[in-house]
């Protein structure tokens, strides 16, 4: 790692809640949280500006309350209550390695996070803490990879990185199909046209009208994080001028 410079200084890492669960599938894997602090100190310890947002899968998704009949309203917003819960895990592994860490919620709850305040978000991050952004975007209706997108842009992030189960994006579900083939980059419009999971379309749309680049790789890789900063070509780069490259 020695002399090497960062390509990224400041980032948005976008963890879905079922990373955290791991092979459980449900609830918080504390080792998971331990290898995924561990890799975010290493970034920090290099001076780049890190900026979270957590899902809440692994706890209650809105989506599926919906359909079985609860309001849907409702529903989401149990599951930005699911991503506090996320976040203060977080925030504990984190200072855990002493990592300076602050939770701000995009719903007010101020005896457990910061409210949301884009300036004190900033200062914070340039000040060398870790930001957990939590809650979504504090509206039902969107999704916690429209909050990625949105605090992205408003903290001028260089970069979004979906930490995923999979190494990148494929034109069709590799579990299902082995012989999936994955892209190595992608342009913002294929993602839409093609109906590609990279995230949802409004979170996508978000993206590409403020040019901020995604890349989608596997958390599980001891390292990924790391090297994704570095700049190295893993996983699938999402961006405005990019052509549809798949890897054979």
């Amino acid at each position: 790692m020695g002399g090497r410079r960062p390509k990224y200084k400041r980032i948005v890492l976008k963890l879905s809640g079922e990373a955290l669960a791991g092979d459980k599938g449900f609830g918080i894997d504390y080792k998971i949280l331990q290898y995924i602090a561990q890799q975010i100190g290493e970034i920090r310890n290099m001076e780049v500006d890190v900026a979270i947002v957590v899902g809440g899968g692994n706890i209650w998704r809105g989506g599926t309350g919906s359909e079985r009949g609860m309001d849907r309203a409702t529903a989401d917003y149990m599951g930005m209550l699911a991503t506090v819960i996320n976040s203060l895990a977080l925030q504990d592994a984190l200072e855990q390695r002493n990592v300076q860490t602050r939770v701000q919620a995009a719903i007010e709850m101020r005896q457990i996070a910061e409210p949301y305040i884009r300036r004190k978000a900033i200062r914070h991050l340039e000040k060398g803490r870790v930001v957990i952004f939590a809650a979504g975007t504090g509206n039902p209706y969107f999704s916690t990879d429209t909050a990625a997108a949105l605090r992205a842009a408003e903290i001028e992030a260089d970069v979004i990185l979906m930490a995923k189960k999979v190494n990148g994006v494929y034109d069709e579900d590799p579990v299902k199909n082995p012989g999936a083939m994955k892209y190595k980059s992608l342009s913002y419009i294929d993602v839409l046209n093609k109906g590609l999971g990279v995230m949802d379309a409004t979170a996508t749309s978000l993206c590409m009208d403020n040019a901020i680049p995604l890349i989608v790789f596997n958390l599980n890789e001891k390292g990924n994080i790391w090297r994704v900063v570095m700049g190295e070509e893993i996983g699938t780069y999402v961006g405005r001028e990019v052509n549809a490259k798949r890897l054979v």
